[in-house]
C-alpha cells in the first residue's frame, strides 16, 4: 500500500471514528435527558398511592400496586447505570481510535510536504492529536462523572425519603423494619433496600410483611411498638433441626423411630425426592413443616423453602442488591463452591451466608427481613463456616486470611451486637453451642486455638493452643469436655473449666467431618474412610470401621444410633455400643458430602441436585 493509500484510509478511519464518538455522546445525552423527563422516581402516580395508602392501610391491591412501581424505577435506575457504563466504554474506544488516526493521518501528510516543511508538519500534527485526545478525554469524564453523580444520589433520595415506611428504632430487638407493600413473589429478581452506611448493612423495606391489620407509621418517633418475637428456648430447638449437626450444633437429634432399611436407586422407603434448583453443599435444616437449604451460582445466590411433608417447593428467594457485595463472586475449589454454609433457622427467621460474605435473613414466609455484605472472606477453599443462634443473636465464625473474628449479629436487624478479633489463623469450622456450669458459650476451632466465647459480651473465656493446619472440622461437647480434631494435628479432648487437655490421640484425625459424642462414646469418621469409636472420658480407642470411602458428611446421633454417611452415598448405621455393632447399611446411590438431619421419624439428605425424605412407607 502506498503513502497515498495509507493517508485516505488514516482520514477515513478518522472520520468514522469521529463520528462514532459523536453519536455515542449523543446518545449518552439522550438518555439523561430522557430520565429527566420520564424519571420513574419522580412519578405523581406512586406519590398518589403512597398517599392513598396512608388512608387504607389495609389495601393490598394498592400495596401490590406501590410494590410494581417500585420494582420498575428500580429497573429503571440499573438499566441507567447499563447505559452509561456501556456508552462510556464506547465513547473511549472511538476517542482513542480518533485521536490515533489523527495523528497518523498528520503524520503520512508532513511526508509527503516539501522537506523544509517536514519538522514543522510532524510537530503540529503531534499537537493537534494530543489536543484532540485531551479534549474527548476530559468531555468522557465530564458525562461518566455526572451520569453516575445524578443517578445514584437520586436513587439515594429514593430509597430512603419517599415510597419507604419510617424505620422503627434499632434499638428496640425484634422490632423489624417494615414496608408498604406486602410478600413478595416467589421468585424475584429485583429487591429495594434501603442503606443504613452507619451500620454498613442493608435493611430491606421492600420484602418485610406488614403486620395484619396496622397501619405504616408516618414517622418513626410515632411508630408503635411491636411485640419482640419470642426466641426459641432449648427445649423448642431440639424439637427441630435449626442449624449445621442439629440443635447446638453437636450432632444430636431427639427424634426416634428413624429408618434403617432403605435405598435410593430402588426407592425404597423414599417418601419424596424434590429436585434442588441449585447446587449446594450446605446440609438441610429443619422448622416444624418447612426444611430449609441454599444454592448458588456464579451469577445469583438463592435461599429455598421446601414443605417437609409433600417435598413441594414453596418458595425461592434470590440474595441480591446488598451493598458491598462483589460484581464477580470469588475463586473457590469446586467441592466447596459458593454455598457451603448451612443456613440456621429460629422458628421466626431463616439466615443464609455466602462466599461472597453475604448474609442474609429472610421470614419463614420468605419476606426478606434484612441483608448485609461482611466482607468478601479471603478463603483459599471459599468459605464454609455455618451459622448458628442463640436468643437474639446469630453468630458467625469469620476466620480469614483479612482478619479473624467472632461476630454476633442482632437476629432482627442484622446489626453488629459485638465482633471479637481473634488470635488465630484460617479456619473453616463452624461454631457449636454449649452450655457449661448453667452458661451457654460459643465454641471454635481453628489454627492454633480452640476457644470458648461468653454469648452476652463476646468474652473469651478459654483457649486451648492445640489445633494446626487447615482446620475443617467443628468442635464436639460431651461428658463435660469438647473435643476438636484436625488432619496433620492431634485429636483432643479439653476440659473448657481450666482450657487443659485431659487427653489426646493422633491414630485417626477427621479433615472435613466433625466427630460427635454420645453415650459416653466419641466417634470420628476421617476422609480415608475410618470411622473410629472411642471412650470419650480416657481416650482409648474401642473399635474402627473401613467403610472403603472417605466421610465428608458429619457423623450424627439420633434414635439412639450412629449415623455415618460415606461419599458414595452408603450409610452405617451402628449402635451406640463399646462393640462395633453395625445395624444397618443402606445406599442413596449417590456420592453425598452433606449431613444428614431427622424430624418426626424421617431423615432428609440432600445430594447433588435432589433433597430426599426417608421414611418407613
Amino acid at each position: 500500500m502506498n503513502i497515498d493509500s495509507r493517508l485516505k484510509l488514516s482520514l477515513n478511519l478518522a472520520v468514522v471514528s469521529g463520528i462514532f464518538s459523536l453519536v455515542v455522546a449523543l446518545l449518552l445525552l439522550l438518555n439523561f435527558w430522557q430520565v429527566s423527563l420520564n424519571d420513574p422516581l419522580e412519578s405523581k402516580s406512586l406519590a398518589a398511592l403512597v398517599q392513598r395508602l396512608s388512608e387504607e392501610p389495609n389495601n393490598n391491591e394498592l400495596k401490590q400496586d406501590i410494590r410494581n412501581l417500585d420494582l420498575l424505577a428500580r429497573k429503571a435506575y440499573f438499566n441507567s447505570q447499563w447505559q452509561v457504563k456501556t456508552g462510556s466504554y464506547l465513547l473511549l474506544f472511538g476517542a482513542v481510535a480518533f485521536a490515533l488516526a489523527l495523528r497518523y493521518y498528520f503524520s503520512l501528510k508532513a511526508r509527503i510536504d516539501l522537506p523544509e516543511q517536514q519538522g514543522e508538519n510532524e510537530l503540529a500534527a503531534r499537537i493537534l492529536s494530543q489536543r484532540w485526545l485531551l479534549i474527548t478525554g476530559v468531555t468522557l469524564m465530564i458525562l461518566a462523572f455526572g451520569a453516575s453523580f445524578i443517578t445514584v444520589d437520586h436513587l439515594k433520595n429514593f430509597s430512603v425519603d419517599e415510597h419507604t415506611v419510617a424505620e422503627v428504632p434499632a434499638a428496640d430487638a425484634g422490632i423489624e423494619v417494615v414496608q408498604v407493600g406486602g410478600q413478595p413473589a416467589a421468585v424475584s429478581g429485583e429487591v429495594p433496600v434501603a442503606t443504613d452506611s452507619v451500620a454498613g448493612r442493608e435493611t430491606d423495606v421492600s420484602s418485610a410483611e406488614v403486620p395484619t391489620g396496622a397501619a405504616a407509621p408516618e414517622k418513626p418517633a410515632t411508630a408503635p411498638a411491636a411485640t419482640p418475637a419470642p426466641f426459641p428456648d432449648a427445649a423448642q430447638l431440639r424439637a427441630n433441626s435449626p442449624s449445621f449437626r442439629g440443635p447446638f450444633g453437636n450432632g444430636i437429634f431427639q427424634h426416634k423411630n428413624i429408618p434403617t432399611d432403605f435405598d435410593g436407586a430402588s426407592g425404597k422407603n423414599i417418601l419424596w425426592k424434590a429436585a434442588i434448583p441449585k447446587q449446594g453443599y450446605n446440609s438441610p435444616v429443619i422448622w416444624g413443616d418447612r426444611i430449609f437449604l441454599a444454592g448458588a451460582t456464579a451469577q445469583l445466590r438463592e435461599v429455598y423453602c421446601f414443605d417437609r411433608n409433600s417435598g413441594k417447593l414453596l418458595w425461592t428467594q434470590p440474595v441480591n442488591n446488598i451493598q458491598g457485595s462483589p460484581a464477580t463472586p470469588p475463586k473457590v475449589t469446586e467441592d466447596t463452591g459458593l454455598s457451603a454454609p448451612t443456613v440456621a433457622v429460629d422458628g421466626v427467621r431463616v439466615y443464609a451466608i455466602f462466599a461472597t460474605g453475604d448474609i442474609i435473613a429472610f421470614s419463614l414466609e420468605g419476606g426478606r427481613v434484612w441483608a448485609r455484605n461482611l466482607g468478601v472472606p479471603d478463603n483459599h477453599y471459599g468459605h464454609s463456616s455455618s451459622l448458628i443462634t442463640w436468643k437474639d443473636k446469630l453468630f458467625v465464625q469469620y476466620d480469614t486470611n483479612k482478619g479473624r473474628k467472632l461476630m454476633a449479629l442482632n437476629v432482627a436487624t442484622g446489626e453488629t451486637v459485638w465482633e471479637t478479633e481473634r488470635k488465630v489463623k484460617i479456619s473453616w469450622a463452624s461454631p457449636i453451642l454449649v452450655q457449661i456450669n448453667g452458661k451457654y458459650q460459643v465454641v471454635l476451632s481453628s489454627d492454633p486455638l480452640v476457644a470458648g466465647y461468653d454469648t452476652e459480651t463476646g468474652r473469651e473465656l478459654w483457649t486451648t493452643n492445640c489445633m494446626m493446619g487447615e482446620v475443617g472440622p467443628s468442635p464436639a461437647f460431651g461428658e463435660g469436655l469438647i473435643f476438636a480434631g484436625n488432619e496433620y494435628a492431634r485429636l483432643v479432648a479439653i476440659n473448657p473449666a481450666d482450657g487443659k487437655v485431659v487427653w489426646e490421640n493422633d491414630e485417626y484425625l477427621p479433615e472435613v467431618a466433625s466427630p460427635v459424642v454420645a453415650g459416653g462414646l466419641l466417634f470420628i469418621g476421617t476422609s480415608y474412610g475410618m470411622l473410629v469409636c472411642y471412650d470419650a472420658k480416657s481416650g482409648e480407642k474401642l473399635w474402627e470401621h473401613d467403610s472403603g470411602a472417605g466421610y465428608y458428611a458429619s457423623p450424627v446421633v439420633a434414635d439412639n444410633k450412629l449415623f455415618a454417611m460415606d461419599m458414595n452415598g452408603k450409610m452405617q448405621i451402628f449402635a451406640l455400643s463399646k462393640e462395633k455393632k453395625l445395624l444397618a447399611e443402606p445406599s442413596m446411590g449417590e456420592k453425598i458430602t452433606t449431613t444428614p438431619a431427622f424430624a418426626d421419624g424421617r431423615i432428609y439428605i440432600r445430594g447433588k441436585n435432589t433433597l430426599y425424605c426417608i421414611g418407613n412407607k
